[in-house]
């Protein structure tokens, strides 16, 4: 048994240990604001021009397809508007019955002088369903530079060549080659269902302010697949076990390339960490972001999604999943006002509602930083709401998620084993 003096000291440890973490957190996510001013908020209308025309590297623009996506139409057109004079379009499609041929056959007659194709039909190289749909149009395409734009995004006309650009910056001493150039997502139009604004509210706040924040720091690999662009050359290379590339290394059992990350549902995640790991390299965030439109999606709709990639990024990183509930401000904020209430005697209510109050200010800093001076953000009670429900529920969301390995993913259960890769559940 501890004696008074004892106890005295103890408590003082864990109060200095839990107003240092949170210092360390408002440390984190201030890096995270402040570059999403720096980067965001004053992001160019115009974009790098490459002249002569020639100078410019060929992209291949991979779009996978699976039925009518909301605001579809003008998420692809936004493709052919690219600013750039040298780049291809393949939409890919497994089904030659798919609702979205349609929509993207209304643009290629719209925009004749553009060169894209359709090509209908996925090869089964693994489990992930994106992979496998996008094999044929990855081995198919022209160039070597590769851009992966899910269906739900839209981007700027100036996207393309911006990216460009700082993939094939020349490599300097004091910094390694890019070989990833990923835009962080933001939603602009989402439905009116409550699991829908809860995830704009998301994505434009907490998940926009840590995401950019790692980035910055760049410490470690932290990539999503809404809008990636990468060398295909770069991708032959690695097989994502994160093993530095071995030149000596002829293992004919080991497969490497694109159609090698179908083992894993974050296929996106992988092939990032794979390149950063394996060959070195470091990835770069665009001043452009990944315009994300989310339908209507209903608060089961999003525990579900989110109960997806916990399970997921618990196989693949687990000491980084282990500490998520500690970065969630409820709990960091709760040990904080602990901590003060013991050391100065400040009442715990008082620190929680003001930390709050500076929080969602801090959120809404960021929210405007990704929008951009050009598109004032709209507040109104419904986001508010569902900017509370997001720091309500995540702890039952993640408590929920930790403790199992199985997820549903357009329609199929898969279960998630311990390598970080997935194979269909029975």
């Amino acid at each position: 048994m501890l004696d008074d003096e004892s106890k005295a000291a103890l408590y003082r440890y864990l109060s200095a240990a839990g107003l240092g973490w949170y210092f360390v957190m408002w440390i984190l996510v201030s890096v995270g604001a402040i570059a999403a001013r720096r980067r965001y908020r004053h992001r160019p209308i115009n974009h790098h021009s490459f002249i002569p025309s020639s100078d410019a590297p060929g992209v291949s623009i991979l779009r996978p397809l699976k039925g009518l996506d909301p605001n579809l139409y003008t998420n692809l057109e936004s493709t052919f508007r690219q600013e750039y004079p040298n780049f291809e379009i393949l939409f890919s499609v497994d089904d030659a019955r798919d609702q979205a041929l349609p929509v993207v056959r209304e643009l290629l007659r719209v925009y004749p002088n553009v060169k894209a194709q359709i090509v209908i039909g996925s090869e089964e190289v693994g489990v992930n369903p994106k992979v496998n749909n996008l094999v044929r149009s990855y081995r198919m395409a022209a160039h070597d530079i590769l851009w992966v734009l899910d269906s739900n995004v839209f981007v700027d006309p100036g996207t393309l060549a911006r990216a460009v650009e700082i993939l094939t910056a020349p490599k300097t001493p004091k910094r390694r080659r890019i070989a990833v150039v990923h835009h962080v997502p933001f939603v602009d139009f989402s439905g009116s269902y409550w699991g829908s604004r809860v995830e704009t509210a998301f994505l434009n706040t907490t998940h926009a302010k840590m995401y950019v924040a790692i980035n910055t720091m760049a410490l470690e690999s932290c990539v999503v697949g809404k809008s990636n662009l990468y060398r295909r050359s770069d991708v032959d290379r690695v097989d994502g076990t994160l093993k530095p590339v071995d030149p000596m290394d002829v293992d004919p059992a080991r497969k490497f390339g694109f159609p090698s990350f179908a083992r894993f549902l974050a296929e996106d995640n992988m092939i990032a960490s794979a390149l950063w790991h394996e060959l070195d390299v470091r990835h770069d965030l665009s001043t452009d972001v990944a315009h994300n439109v989310v339908g209507n999606m209903t608060l089961a709709d999003y525990f579900w999604r989110r109960v997806r990639w916990i399970r997921v990024r618990k196989y693949m990183v687990l000491s980084a999943t282990i500490m998520e509930p500690f970065t969630e401000s409820i709990v960091f904020a709760t040990l904080a006002s602990l901590s003060v209430n013991y050391l100065f005697g400040i009442p715990k209510v008082l620190f929680v509602l003001t930390h709050f109050v500076l929080w969602f200010m801090l959120d809404l800093d960021v929210y405007a930083s990704l929008s951009g001076k050009h598109k004032p953000i709209s507040i109104d009670h419904y986001f508010v709401a569902a900017w509370l429900i997001r720091e309500l529920l995540c702890l039952p969301i993640f408590f929920y998620a930790i403790f199992g390995s199985t997820v549903v993913w357009r329609g199929r259960s898969y279960r998630i084993l311990r390598n970080g890769e997935a194979a269909l559940a029975m």
